[in-house]
């Protein structure tokens, strides 16, 4: 078959693109850097949010399948989905599972979502990334062709993408690693969630990718096993300190930092609930039998960043913050920039 993957050089497309490639099919790529083609895996450089270079690569040939992992907004989408639909035997749409209201019961792919169910007009106002998944399936659902699949991972993490709670790598990991304390919130800590390896999702989808059977369908791929935040914390700091030879500190505060700065939405309408999946609808379609278990999966995606770490930009304003609640300080000779320095200090020292 020959695939188009848009964007799939992140936690999940890298282990999919590898395994399309491995049972024999011709795979081709959008990325914003340029890459090395090699075997059955071609690099187009450009940037999928760009509708004329879309349109262009799509017409390049009839796909098979086309796997969609870009992030949009709901009217950029409503620009391109019938072009998406019109050009490829299969398309395949990276949704989330964060769609999902709050449930008392595992959530299955009929459960209610917050779109149908909040009445928070302040957020419904907004194209906050659950919202926005949801209005998207809402459009391929409702489109004349029923060629597509949709998918829903939760949380998902590997060797490069390790979460605790709404926080990415820059945000716990980089201020674990240099000694200073994890600030993390005392609510987040007492809830269930599910963490699932990216090439388990990936490979699940790969046993979607040309199968009839899901067509006009909808997947939840995520582990069913659920474990409290806290636990996630353990398993983290147990594998830190063993590596680094001293204990990690946490600061534990009884507000979330994070509801009041920059994520509030994530926090309030995900976080704070139970999250607990029933996958048995994809583990009948698939060949693939299992997934790796939380901790087994952590402790090896993070032991092997700790020998070759690589973090992107940190958020130097939220680090004086948090250095203010722990009675830290970041020496200024590690914040590049002095913009940097200035956001840090002024959080650090001004509550600003």
């Amino acid at each position: 078959m020959k695939i188009l993957v848009l964007g799939g050089t992140g936690a999940m497309g890298v282990h999919l693109v590898n395994m399309l490639a491995e049972r024999g099919d011709e795979v081709f790529v959008t990325s914003r850097s340029h890459r090395l083609s090699s075997g059955n895996i071609s690099y187009i450089q450009g940037n999928a949010h760009n509708l004329d270079f879309l349109k262009d690569i799509l017409h390049l040939q009839k796909w098979d399948a086309v796997v969609d992992f870009m992030v949009y907004s709901t009217a950029e989408f409503a620009e391109r989905v019938n072009v998406l639909l019109s050009s490829t035997k299969q398309y395949i749409f990276l949704s989330s599972a964060r769609v999902f209201a709050d449930s008392k019961s595992p959530i299955v792919e009929d459960s209610l979502r917050l779109l149908d169910t909040v009445d928070d007009e302040a957020y419904l106002s907004t194209d906050e990334y659950a919202l926005a998944k949801a209005r998207q399936e809402n459009m391929l659902q409702n489109a004349e062709r029923n060629n597509w699949t949709i998918v829903r991972p939760y949380i998902t993490y590997d060797d490069y993408r390790l979460q605790l709670g709404v926080m990415e790598k820059e945000m716990w990991l980089y201020r674990a690693m240099r000694g200073r304390s994890i600030v993390v919130a005392k609510e987040l800590l007492s809830h269930y969630t599910t963490l699932t390896y990216g090439r388990d999702v990936a490979e699940y989808m790969v046993g979607l990718v040309g199968r009839d059977a899901a067509l006009a369908q909808t997947f939840n791929i995520t582990d069913a096993r659920a474990v409290k935040w806290s636990d996630v914390l353990e398993v983290y700091a147990s594998v830190l300190s063993e590596i680094m030879g001293r204990q990690v500190k946490v600061r534990v505060i009884d507000n979330s930092l994070y509801a009041k700065y920059g994520a509030r939405y994530q926090v309030l309408y995900d976080r704070y609930y139970d999250r607990v999946f029933d996958n048995s609808k994809i583990r009948g379609i698939s060949p693939k039998q299992s997934f790796v278990a939380y901790n087994e999966g952590l402790k090896k995606c993070l032991q092997h960043f700790v020998k070759q770490p690589r973090f992107g930009a940190i958020h130097w304003a939220m680090e004086g913050r948090k250095d203010r609640i722990a009675g830290e300080f970041t020496p200024l000779c590690e914040i590049k920039g002095v913009k940097n320095k200035v956001k840090y200090l002024a959080s650090r020292f001004l509550n600003l």
